[in-house]
């Protein structure tokens, strides 16, 4: 989304500590870069003299101590190079994921694909308040999606197969959360205590335990800094395009309630999120978990 008065505006350029100077974040969804644009944003740097680059906690590369006047030059190059300006502002900032199920042999789904449907879809959208989205392929949560405006985390529902189970205790073993114990020679799984990882079903070696429903937990309300806070469940949906649309109800639902300049999380109770968690169940019925 393009901001008014150029790119001096935009999210991507941060004045830095001393005013004459600014840094340029860019956008890169999931932190996902191939190598010509590794070389790309390197050439853009050496360019304007930036003598290297600072890698963000939110997946992004961001070029320090540049001049202002060479602002629409570099905005130019990144977008040119596919590395375009980021975001900063009260918006949708860069999306964040796990490696999922590319490469993660813990992961439920693939995060890299959403994130990128995601970031084609809202980054950069206008907010009252900034608007971080993370996803993460397990309940491990190894990039904190528990803690952002947004979190949307992969899981599974573990089930065993009546009468086959030897009671090797494999998955006894492998539980975190002590929610599975062998009683009369098999497994027996505590859906109390189970957070629905996977984990089990990974680790059983006679494939005993089975992923019975794969799917994404979307938290709202999180956040980090000083006070962290724990976003609470939204909503289980079971596809890729569930996940999309329900964070454009989200969205929609920040932008016509929420308070400029505070945090979503402390907010929640006079935006009525019982309200928007009522209504969007409603509307995502097929899959309670």
């Amino acid at each position: 989304m393009e901001k008014p008065n150029g790119v001096h505006r935009k999210g991507g350029a941060i004045t830095e500590i001393d005013p004459g100077l600014c840094t340029v974040r860019t956008r890169i969804p999931a932190g996902e870069l191939t190598l010509d644009q590794l070389r790309g944003i390197t050439r853009i740097a050496k360019k304007y003299g930036a003598e290297g680059v600072h890698l963000t906690t939110r997946q992004t590369i961001e070029i320090p101590h540049l001049k202002p006047a060479d602002l629409e030059k570099i905005a130019a190059d990144l977008k040119k190079n596919t590395t375009p300006l980021g975001a900063e502002h009260d918006e949708v900032v860069n999306i964040v994921a796990c490696p999922g199920t590319d490469r993660c042999k813990y992961a439920n789904v693939d995060t890299i694909a959403l994130a990128r449907a995601l970031d084609e879809r809202f980054f950069g959208r206008e907010e009252p308040m900034k608007v971080r989205i993370t996803l993460t392929a397990c309940p491990n949560g190894c990039n904190n999606a528990l803690l952002n405006e947004i979190g949307i985390i992969g899981r599974v529902l573990p089930e065993r197969i009546p009468g086959i189970c030897t009671g090797c205790g494999s998955c006894v073993e492998y539980c975190r959360e002590g929610a599975i114990r062998i009683k009369n020679g098999i497994s027996v799984l505590n859906p109390d205590t189970c957070i629905q990882c996977g984990i089990c079903v990974k680790s059983c070696p006679f494939d005993v335990i089975k992923a019975v429903h794969r799917h994404y937990q979307i938290r709202v309300g999180g956040r980090s800094g000083r006070h962290p806070k724990i976003g609470q469940e939204l909503v289980l949906v079971e596809r890729e395009e569930q996940v999309v649309e329900v964070v454009e109800k989200i969205l929609y639902w920040i932008y016509r309630r929420g308070r400029a300049k505070g945090l979503l999380a402390e907010q929640l109770d006079e935006m009525d999120f019982a309200k928007l968690k009522a209504e969007v169940q409603q509307a995502f019925p097929a899959f309670t978990g």
